[in-house]
């Protein structure tokens, strides 16, 4: 069956089903080589269905490359975060990495320091607390000083008028 001018391409080569064929499951289309792997693994599966029953997703799993040959436990590999419900273990607790040990603890100074500085316990609160007596002093002694020399003029344009 001629294609005309794209016969050589990949989709010259296209042979397609019809609708009776897909009904009746009888197509000609040629399956995949995954497709054909499947189905041999399905096969072994449903006839030992009850002494696998217990296998793990790593042995069902197929190893890509030398995987399969080499057994090694990689340190730089990402493993997979998603975890099912079943399989999540409430009573074990999570380590912190550095970093974020460092800022909890950094967290935590911070917090008693500022409860210090509330009190009056550390060398700066000290400090401020003595800089703000001393210019409330001086500010009294000014108002003072003030309310002296008002009272002063106040006498003199009292003098005055007499």
């Amino acid at each position: 069956m001629g294609r005309g001018k794209f016969k050589s391409k990949p989709t010259g080569r296209r042979q397609f089903s019809t609708q009776e064929d897909l009904l009746a499951g009888t197509t000609s289309r040629p399956r995949t080589f995954r497709q054909k792997e499947a189905e041999h693994e399905e096969v072994p599966e449903e006839v030992s269905g009850d002494e696998s029953g217990e296998q793990s997703d790593e042995e069902t799993r197929k190893k890509k490359g030398t995987q399969g040959i080499i057994e090694i436990e990689n340190p730089n590999l990402v493993k997979p975060k998603n975890m099912k419900a079943r399989d999540v273990d409430v009573e074990k607790t999570t380590e912190l990495s550095r970093r974020e040990r460092e800022e909890i603890e950094k967290q935590k100074a911070h917090e008693r320091y500022m409860r210090l500085q509330e009190q009056g316990k550390t060398d700066q609160s000290k400090k401020d607390l003595e800089r703000l007596a001393h210019i409330r002093q001086q500010r009294a002694e000014a108002a003072k000083k003030r309310n002296e020399e008002k009272a002063a003029k106040e006498q003199k344009k009292a003098e005055v008028r007499k």
